[in-house]
């Protein structure tokens, strides 16, 4: 199967894509983690075996599998494992807790578990849902060593074609508002990835390096279309700004996916500059918001194209950003995608006119099936158009400028609402990060005595010697009288999902238990 038939195809099976490349590519590395490097021709031969081991242990169709752990040839050979037995992948989140770990088990209800020793040993003690395998990808982990849990050599699956619609993953969202919730996608939806990306320039010399968990859906749209483009994916079981450098020029790296704050840890090494990173091609980031200052330094520095990209993981609309390409545009996150649709609506639900801002609903061929077990959950975040399209709410407040690239304003969870006016966290914190003496900073809405809610600032300085309450006597300088920033805290670090998103609802667990008074 050539490149050109999978773009041109309406629906091509991910595992059928995978075994036509097999037989073509041979010896070729696909994939490669710290430790070990496994051709094309050997990965097919160990997901048939992973595949058979499934089957033979009673996975029927569209059954989940679940696994947890950190990124590893053995994680990569379960998760596509499962999609050759015609199962479901269900990484589980490594960073939730160890009782958000076994509601997870519990919700997708696989009767097998994958897991490293770290992930291991998190859950022990707690108490699995009954008839649960394990099975362990690394020794000192419980349960059947995976190499030995493996059907036998020359072990066949019972070939079970998917239809398009049909779940290819349940990915767990990572808990930022609350209980994580099972987000089902679809065989479509990841064939859609896959020909985006080779449409974009994957192929047989694309090499990819995922530095983010597996479980996220930021590491699946590139490590599942590097594979199904025919080239090599470079699996990091942990980020370190250093390594991550080290491997790029090992491997030769073509095509990066990071987010935000692993640019900017790898932006700041002082060493940055002696790294030959001449094979990469393209750079992309999504999952938090990206400083415009920080995509230009990225520009100036690093070889290859920049491109951003504004999605979520239940799908809806995207937006892309060719940051090379509109250098005047690096405020924005990009235009809608080709045969993607995105609207702004008001809290009634109308579209706004053009320039004003709305909420963001998305429509594409790439959308979630639903969130797992839940439909009144999947219903609310659902819009239809009067036509009866369907949208997905994005959950975020932006706008348009005059040449149709897309500003974002906020999260609307994350607005704030003092005495009446709305205010935006993303316009607190500009102001805050102008300042020298300022490396991060999160605004988030505590309560207020006389306003009921008010904005506090917690900050990580980049100059400690600098007095907080300068910083923040500067920002309100700035800032109109309905903005004014009430207090500033500090703090080593802000807390964040193991994707880069500032986990504000920890900031106002902290430091939103006593009203601010008169403030």
């Amino acid at each position: 199967m050539r490149i050109e038939e999978i773009v041109e195809a309406d629906f091509v099976p991910y595992s059928e894509i995978l075994r036509a490349h097999a037989a073509r590519r041979g010896d070729a590395i696909a994939l490669a983690d710290e430790t070990r490097r496994v051709s094309w021709a050997e990965m097919d031969v160990l997901l048939d075996r992973v595949a058979a081991a499934m089957q033979r242990d009673g996975v029927a169709a569209n059954e989940p599998v679940a696994m947890v752990g950190a990124n590893s040839v053995p994680y990569a050979l379960t998760f596509l494992g499962a999609i050759r037995a015609g199962a479901v992948a269900a990484p589980l989140t490594t960073s939730a807790s160890a009782e958000a770990l076994v509601a997870m088990l519990e919700d997708c209800g696989s009767h097998l578990l994958f897991w490293d020793r770290a992930s291991a040993d998190k859950l022990a003690g707690h108490a699995l849902p009954d008839c649960v395998t394990t099975i362990a990808w690394e020794d000192g982990a419980p349960g059947v060593p995976f190499e030995q849990w493996m059907a036998p050599e020359g072990a066949k699956p019972v070939e079970r074609k998917p239809e398009p619609s049909d779940p290819f993953n349940i990915i767990y969202s990572s808990g930022t508002t609350g209980t994580p919730k099972g987000i089902v996608q679809s065989h479509r939806m990841r064939m859609e990835h896959v020909r985006r990306t080779i449409a974009g320039g994957y192929g047989d010399d694309t090499v990819v390096i995922n530095s983010t968990p597996l479980y996220s859906n930021t590491t699946l749209v590139s490590f599942l279309p590097a594979l199904g483009g025919g080239g090599k994916a470079v699996l990091m079981a942990k980020f370190d700004a250093h390594r991550f450098l080290e491997l790029s020029e090992r491997e030769r790296v073509t095509n990066a996916m990071l987010v935000p704050v692993q640019y900017r840890r790898i932006m700041e090494l002082p060493d940055f500059d002696k790294f030959d990173l001449s094979s990469y091609r393209l750079k992309t980031c999504t999952s938090a918001p990206f400083p415009a200052w920080l995509k230009r330094d990225i520009l100036d520095r690093w070889p290859g194209g920049l491109m951003e990209i504004y999605g979520m993981t239940e799908g809806g609309g995207t937006c892309l950003l060719m940051a090379h390409d509109y250098p005047d545009k690096l405020h924005t996150v990009g235009q809608p995608q080709a045969g993607h649709i995105i609207r702004l609506i008001d809290e009634d639900g109308r579209e706004v006119p053009q320039g004003e801002m709305g909420e963001v609903v998305g429509h594409s061929p790439a959308m979630m099936n639903g969130y797992h077990g839940q439909p009144g959950k999947t219903a609310e975040t659902e819009w239809y158009d009067e036509e009866g399209r369907r949208y997905i709410r994005h959950g975020d407040l932006a706008r348009f400028d005059e040449d149709g690239f897309l500003i974002l304003m906020d999260r609307s969870k994350d607005m704030i609402i003092s005495g009446g006016f709305n205010i935006y966290p993303s316009d607190l914190e500009t102001e805050l990060t102008r300042q020298g003496a300022v490396r991060e900073a999160a605004v988030v809405g505590v309560p207020s005595d006389k306003w009921g809610e008010t904005p506090l600032a917690i900050v990580v300085m980049a100059d400690p010697s600098v007095d907080p309450e300068s910083v923040l006597i500067e920002a309100n300088s700035r800032l109109g009288k309905t903005q004014r920033i009430s207090g500033i805290r500090v703090v080593d670090e802000l807390p964040r999902s193991q994707i880069g998103k500032v986990l504000k609802r920890e900031l106002r667990d902290k430091f939103g238990g006593n009203p601010i008074a008169n403030a």
